[in-house]
């Protein structure tokens, strides 16, 4: 599953990435825009405002007491027909600094032709949209100041904001979590082909991956796995008729042939004759194993002891003379199991132990944590931990060994493990020889 979630959280990364990516373009240019109208309202709104106050600087006249290049005042008088939007009331004209008088609006602003000091201050940038207007009075050109407050553009700037700052987070949650499900749903057929493609072994070859009925890539998939299903079980199937016809072939004149060197006169060409007739023999017999072992024909199953099953099968292991087996063998370890196939487990891990043994090969029976445990071990040399795997390829013998004698082709140790592995158990090495494991219950 861990592929599929990889390839599952890189599409909802990238969507997520796209959407984040393309929701902050959106909401710059919106903030832009926004900004950009409403400041272009509020200009506009200040140009009108300055028309429309425009014509009262008439009414303006110059004070007798200051001097006329110091202020701008007097009384303002109201027309009798004020523009809309403009708010125009009686009374003194108000001074700024001197230099600057404006009427009774706060936002109308009066300054002679040039802007004043007091101005900057009065129209303070960021804060204010201001238009001026040059116009003719009895005092003088004078200009006609107006502004409007861009307090509402900003709180509209802010409402947005605050809009969108937690709204894009959870867009983008609902977009991710969308992606999420919308993706682990498309994938849960080739999670299925997965685990069927995992769940199929070479026993069982005549399994099959479900196809999805969506009729797209993944169903086309599931066909072509099928199909490439269908090629590997006809040669697998071809492969082991093959060994176990060949194995089957030669046993007969292989035992004939031993039959005429037990029969023929001894010499030593006679005895190694034999010995390599035997040797084709148990090739031929283990052959014939393996291929019953990979066809996955059904077990012949029953309970029985473990430890006597052990105990017969290691008296008719090979010997060596400088070699004594010993047995510790605890009283009814009884499971389920084929007796058959149980004694050549045995016969083969201690004819492996006898083979490699210094002195002693010690074959042990017990139960432990509700399983039933056989170990055989032996004072030999031992495999390094590198190949403690390896040994249970076939054909594979470690140079020491190819060194040491002839017996053996490399397919003890692969036939053992099959076997424990079909009675559901394991089969490692450990320490200084093999540990087997088997359930204690019905296989």
């Amino acid at each position: 599953m861990k592929a599929l979630s990889s390839v599952r959280l890189k599409a909802t990364a990238a969507a997520t990435l796209v959407v984040a990516v393309a929701l902050g373009l959106a909401a710059l240019v919106l903030v832009l825009a926004l900004r950009g109208t409403l400041v272009s309202s509020a200009d506009d709104a200040a140009v009108r405002k300055a028309v429309a106050a425009a014509p009262y600087a008439e009414t303006l006249r110059l004070s007798r007491t200051e001097p006329a290049e110091t202020v701008v005042g007097g009384p303002v008088t109201q027309p009798a027909t004020p523009l809309p939007g403009v708010k125009v009331q009686a009374g003194e004209v108000q001074l700024r600094d001197g230099a600057a008088a404006g009427i009774a609006d706060p936002d109308i602003l009066l300054t002679k032709a040039e802007p004043a000091a007091a101005t900057t201050d009065w129209a303070r940038s960021g804060q204010y949209a201001v238009a001026q207007i040059k116009v003719a009075t009895q005092s003088g050109p004078a200009t006609v100041w107006s502004r409007v407050s861009l307090e509402s553009a900003e709180k509209a700037l802010e409402t947005l904001n605050s809009a969108l700052l937690p709204g894009i987070p959870a867009v983008l949650l609902v977009v991710a979590g969308m992606t999420w499900f919308s993706v682990g749903r498309a994938l849960n057929p080739v999670a299925a082909i997965r685990a069927k493609v995992a769940d199929i072994t070479a026993s069982d070859l005549h399994q099959r991956v479900p196809v999805p009925g969506s009729k797209d890539e993944i169903a086309a998939l599931a066909t072509t796995v099928n199909g490439t299903l269908d090629r590997l079980e006809t040669a697998v199937d071809q492969h082991k008729r093959f060994v176990a016809d060949a194995a089957h072939e030669l046993r007969s004149p292989i035992a004939t042939l031993r039959a005429r060197l037990e029969l023929a006169e001894r010499s030593e060409l006679t005895v190694e004759a034999l010995a390599d007739v035997e040797r084709l023999q148990a090739l031929a017999a283990d052959l014939l194993m393996l291929a019953k072992l990979d066809a996955g024909e059904p077990l012949r199953t029953g309970e029985l002891d473990l430890g006597q099953v052990a105990a017969e099968a290691s008296l008719r292991a090979r010997r060596r003379p400088e070699v004594r087996v010993e047995l510790d063998i605890e009283p009814d370890v009884v499971m389920s199991g084929s007796s058959a196939h149980l004694d050549r487990l045995v016969t083969n891990l201690a004819d492996n132990a006898v083979r490699h043994a210094a002195s002693t090969v010690r074959v042990r029976v017990g139960a432990e944590d509700g399983e039933a445990v056989l170990e055989v071990i032996d004072d030999g040399p031992g495999i390094p931990p590198e190949q403690r795997e390896a040994v249970f390829d076939r054909f594979t013998r470690l140079d020491e060994a190819r060194a040491r004698d002839a017996g053996g082709a490399g397919l003890g140790l692969p036939i053992a493990r099959d076997i424990a592995r079909l009675h559901k158990g394991s089969l490692v090495y450990a320490g200084s020889g093999f540990v087997a494991r088997f359930p204690l219950g019905e296989i």
